[in-house]
């Protein structure tokens, strides 16, 4: 049996292009992104992903060579798109880290630290406790799903050409830096001004009492106030992670140029 060389490149197109925006967004995506995954498990992952999704997919009308240097733009196209969309993900779980760093530094547990398995750097617990409490949070809500569902839609958005994206949907990811330090301070506001005063009282009191050692006597009373603090504000976490979610699924939808 022949098979005309054309059929196969267009073939290699509808599948290969889609393949490189999946696994742009499998690499930068929050919890698939750690090196917990096994790169054996997140190649043929985004395969799976590909073949399952790509009848839905529009067909990519390309008429360039894929083996050239039109080819090479439309591939490194995909993988900014993917990218854009995974890194937006990934920045989402990063509010709640550093919003568990400044609790942490206050409490005075900064110096307990564990491996981040998400990118293998030293964080305090607190923040790693945040972190699990925030990716549990986003598998319960398929947020995994949602991001194959955000890929998708990317395509039809944005097909696969020498098109990619928009200056509105790179200021979109860029802006998302000051969008992260603000949610996680909102997310921790009234823990840290907890803190805050009960270091002032502290400060209060040593300046009354000159005798009263405050490393040896706040240390404790600060870390376990620290804890209650932690203890009665941790009912609101799921309010700070569905605003912050809403606004992160948001920014897709601008990136893909989308409605919500």
């Amino acid at each position: 049996m022949d098979i005309a060389t054309s059929t196969i490149l267009d073939w290699l197109a509808q599948h290969l292009y889609p393949l490189t925006r999946v696994s742009a967004m499998l690499m930068s995506m929050a919890l698939f992104s750690g090196t917990l995954i096994n790169q054996r498990i997140k190649a043929p992952l985004a395969i799976a992903i590909t073949l399952a999704v790509s009848p839905a997919l529009p067909a990519v009308n390309v008429q360039v060579e894929m083996v050239s240097v039109a080819g090479m733009l439309i591939i490194a196209q995909q993988i900014v798109i993917g990218v854009a969309l995974g890194l937006l993900s990934n920045l989402f779980l990063q509010t709640f880290i550093l919003g568990g760093q400044m609790v942490a530094m206050q409490i005075g547990l900064g110096f307990a630290s564990m491996v981040d398995p998400s990118n293998g750097q030293q964080v305090p617990v607190v923040a790693q406790f945040f972190l699990m409490l925030a990716s549990l949070l986003f598998l319960a809500v398929d947020g995994h799903l949602l991001m194959i569902r955000m890929v998708v839609e990317s395509f039809n958005a944005i097909p696969v050409g020498m098109t990619g994206l928009s200056d509105i949907a790179i200021q979109e990811v860029f802006n998302w830096g000051g969008t992260m330090f603000s949610a996680a301070l909102a997310t921790v506001l009234s823990g840290v001004i907890a803190l805050l005063l009960v270091n002032l009282s502290f400060g209060v009191m040593t300046r009354a009492a000159p005798q009263l050692n405050i490393f040896s006597i706040g240390f404790p009373i600060t870390m376990v106030g620290g804890l209650i603090v932690l203890w009665l504000t941790i009912g609101g976490f799921m309010f700070h992670f569905e605003a912050q979610w809403q606004r992160a699924v948001t920014s897709m939808c601008v990136v893909i140029n989308q409605q919500c």
